[in-house]
C-alpha cells in the first residue's frame, strides 16, 4: 500500500501565498486548484492507494510549554484590517473543504483536538510500517521522518524530497546553484538532533544552547562531535550536555534539561503516551467509518461552489482518489 498523507493547513495556507495580487475568490480558488492538483499529482506519480488528510488541534506542547508558536499570535495581530477580512475568508473556505472530505469522500481525515497534523502523519507511518508513504507538505519539519519507504512532496515547487536526495517531478536531480551537484538534505536523524540543540524558530522553541558551534573548537564540543557520541554516551556527549549557560534573564541553564525538553516538542515520534494512545485512537476510528457514494457527483457540486472549472475538467482523476477507501 502507498499512503498519501496531506498536510492539509500547510498546503491550503502555502497555496494562498502563491497568487498575487488577486481578488479573495480568486485566491481562494487557486488555493483549492494547487491543493487537488497536488494531491492528483502524488496519487498517479506514486501510485497511491488512499489519501490521508491530516488537520490541526490545539497543540499540547503549548501545555508542555508555554512559548510554544506564541509568535504567531503576535503575527495575526499585526495583520491589517483587509488581511484580516481576507484570513476569514480563506478559514471560511478551509472549513468547507475539511466539511466535504470528512463527510462526502472516503478518504481518511484525522483531527483531534490536542495534536497536530504533525503528530497524526508520524504516527500514521510508525503504525504502518511496511507501507510506503508520500507526505504532501512544504514542512522541512517532516525530513526527520524521510527513510526508504517514506519520501515528502512539495506540491508548491513539484519537488520529490527523498533521504537520498532532491528530484523534480520527472525524476531529475535538483541541483544546487552553489555546489553545482543535487541538492541533499543530509541525514535525517542528524537534522533532528540539531534541530533539537538549536531550537526552532518558527514555532518559538529556544535553543538548547545557544551560540553554539556545528564543529567543535580546540576547547569546545560541537553538534557534530556530540551527534556521533550519542550512542555510546562518552566524553564529548557529556562534556557537550553538561554545559552550562545564563539566559538575558540571569537564569542559568544545562543543556542536557533543554535539549530533552526540546526532543519533545520537535521529535515527532517522542509524544508523550498519552497523546500517542489519542492518535492511535482518532486513526481506529476513522479507518473504520462506513464508505459513502457518489464521491464524483459531490465533488462536482463542491467544485461548482467554488467556480473550480479547471478542477472540474477530469472530474474522474480526482474522484479516483477521492472515492479510494482505507483499506487495512
Amino acid at each position: 500500500m502507498t499512503y498519501i498523507l496531506v498536510d492539509t493547513a500547510n498546503m491550503f495556507f502555502r497555496a494562498r501565498h502563491v497568487v498575487r495580487g488577486s481578488d479573495i475568490d480568486t485566491k481562494i480558488g487557486m488555493a483549492y486548484h494547487i491543493m487537488f492538483s497536488a494531491i492528483n499529482k502524488a496519487y498517479k506519480d506514486f501510485n497511491g492507494s488512499h489519501v490521508v488528510f491530516c488537520l490541526e488541534g490545539r497543540s499540547w506542547r503549548k501545555d508542555h510549554y508555554i512559548p510554544y508558536k506564541a509568535n504567531r499570535a503576535v503575527a495575526r495581530d499585526a495583520l491589517t484590517e483587509a488581511e484580516q477580512e481576507e484570513d476569514r475568508a480563506f478559514w471560511q473556505a478551509f472549513d468547507d473543504f475539511k466539511d466535504f472530505i470528512d463527510q462526502k469522500t472516503n478518504c481518511t481525515v484525522l483531527q483531534h483536538k490536542q495534536c497536530e497534523a504533525d503528530d497524526f502523519i508520524a504516527r500514521w507511518i510508525q503504525n504502518h510500517p511496511d507501507d510506503e508513504h508520500v507526505i504532501i507538505s512544504s514542512d522541512s519539519d517532516f525530513y526527520q521522518l524521510l527513510s526508504g519507504t517514506v519520501t515528502q512532496y512539495n506540491g508548491i515547487s513539484n519537488q520529490h524530497i527523498k533521504v537520498d536526495g532532491i528530484v523534480n517531478d520527472k525524476g531529475k536531480p535538483v541541483i544546487d546553484k552553489k555546489t553545482k551537484e543535487q541538492k541533499q538534505i543530509g541525514d535525517p536523524e542528524y537534522l533532528l538532533f540539531e534541530k533539537c540543540v538549536r531550537g526552532d524558530t518558527s514555532d518559538n522553541i529556544f535553543s538548547a544552547y545557544p551560540g553554539v558551534r556545528k564543529k567543535g573548537t580546540k576547547n569546545k564540543i560541537g553538534i557534530q562531535e556530540a551527534f556521533a557520541d550519542k550512542d555510546n554516551k562518552g566524553f564529548d556527549w557529556n562534556n557537550f550536555m553538561l554545559q552550562r549557560w545564563t539566559d538575558h534573564e540571569g537564569v542559568e541553564h544545562r543543556v542536557l534539561e533543554d535539549y530533552q525538553r526540546n526532543r519533545e516538542l520537535i521529535d515527532l515520534t517522542a509524544q508523550p503516551q498519552p497523546i500517542k494512545d489519542a492518535l492511535d485512537k482518532s486513526i481506529v476510528e476513522q479507518v473504520n467509518k462506513t464508505p459513502t457514494g457518489q464521491v464524483g457527483i459531490k465533488f462536482m457540486k463542491f467544485c461548482g461552489k467554488y467556480d473550480l472549472q479547471k478542477i472540474s475538467q477530469n472530474p474522474t482523476d480526482h474522484a479516483t482518489y477521492l472515492n479510494a477507501s482505507y483499506l487495512p
